[in-house]
């Protein structure tokens, strides 16, 4: 067998090879969450990969210790709202810093983007302190105010807003449409793909938002599905197959998400202007 008849035959194996090794181990952890769910704590703990008989006690006791459906209520609100609103403030002022031209308009735009730098763990003193003169503690508004004002969601709609045709913009000025016209009926759906993309983003990290909701939010009532799961893995004696059950239940809002809208997330990402 000649040297370039080999090299023809062992590049496909190894590039399919590596990315089929790649895929199980993205895909290992959720997989092994689903096998979690069939088995006892004991065996969980032993480290058992084959699927088990006690995913419905494990659901039963689950649903019995846990006020689904509020905390999911809760998750969902939190997760819907935040995404709404940087969504709103973020477009508007990427769209502002592209297409409005200032002398401040860069040193402003610069000042928002090193807010990048600053951890977040710098932030939570100050941040708790507002929000408890402002009497929003164990409140889900202050789970959100914190969250509108997204520093790379402004950058990521100002970076695509570049991509916005121009002459549409001048075209709808012609025909005498004022700038909020021209956004909600240009350039929103011009940009849907970019929206969606953004939609993604935010919508995952506002429900896997963990730290900042477990500083503010004090009282059951008032707890995400990340907090609840934090709570039932750090019991004294956990139980990890009801805790499996509550993991993949709070996944799968974030996967039907992203499964609904992985077309429009990929063209967003690109850049894609429709």
């Amino acid at each position: 067998m000649s040297g370039d008849r080999l090299r023809a035959i062992l590049g496909p194996v190894l590039m399919y090879g590596f990315v089929g090794g790649m895929a199980f181990l993205s895909i290992f952890p959720f997989l092994w969450m689903l096998i979690g769910t069939t088995n006892t704590s004991g065996d969980i703990i032993k480290g058992r990969l084959s699927f088990g008989g006690a995913f419905a006690d494990n659901v039963q006791k689950f649903f019995s210790q846990v006020d689904a459906p509020l905390i999911f209520w809760n998750s969902a609100k939190i997760a819907l709202l935040s995404t709404v609103f940087t969504l709103a403030v973020s477009s508007l002022a990427g769209y502002g810093f592209e297409m409005f031209r200032s002398r401040l308009r860069e040193r402003i735009y610069s000042a928002i983007l090193l807010t990048l730098m600053v951890p977040f763990a710098a932030l939570m003193i100050p941040l708790f302190v507002m929000m408890g003169r402002a009497g929003l503690i164990n409140t889900h508004i202050a789970v959100l105010l914190p969250t509108i004002g997204s520093a790379f969601i402004i950058f990521y709609f100002r970076q695509s807003t570049k991509a916005f045709p121009s002459e549409l913009r001048d075209a709808a000025k012609v025909d005498g449409l004022k700038e909020w016209q021209i956004f909600l009926y240009i350039f929103l759906p011009v940009m849907r793909s970019t929206y969606a993309a953004a939609f993604i983003i935010v919508f995952m990290a506002a429900w896997n938002s963990y730290l900042w909701p477990l500083i503010v939010l004090q009282s059951n009532e008032t707890k995400t599905i990340t907090l609840v799961i934090s709570s039932l893995a750090s019991a004294y004696y956990p139980d990890f197959g009801v805790v499996m059950v509550g993991a993949v239940l709070a996944t799968l809002p974030t996967l039907i998400v992203f499964f609904l809208m992985q077309r429009q997330f990929v063209q967003g990402m690109l850049g894609s202007v429709k």
